[in-house]
């Protein structure tokens, strides 16, 4: 968890507020020596930050009905 007073919280607050959202992971803050945490009130998904890549791009049932019988080599060791 990050620790900083409110002056370092106060130059790069949206920054601050990005990262904890983005990552799911709190912030301390300490002011007048209390603490003080800004966490995400619902846990980040970790399968959130993953980019998309086309799957299949025909009709899955498609696949099912390919003949791969040409292909098959059935002289595997």
């Amino acid at each position: 968890m990050a620790h900083m007073n409110a002056t370092k919280l106060r130059t790069n607050l949206y920054a601050i507020l990005d990262e904890v959202l983005e990552t799911g992971k709190p912030v301390e803050i300490i002011r007048k020596g209390r603490r003080l945490k800004i966490v995400p009130d619902q846990p980040v998904r970790k399968t959130d930050s993953l980019v998309p890549h086309p799957g299949v791009l025909d009709d899955p049932e498609a696949i099912v009905h390919l003949d791969w019988s040409g292909l098959w080599d059935t002289d595997l060791p």
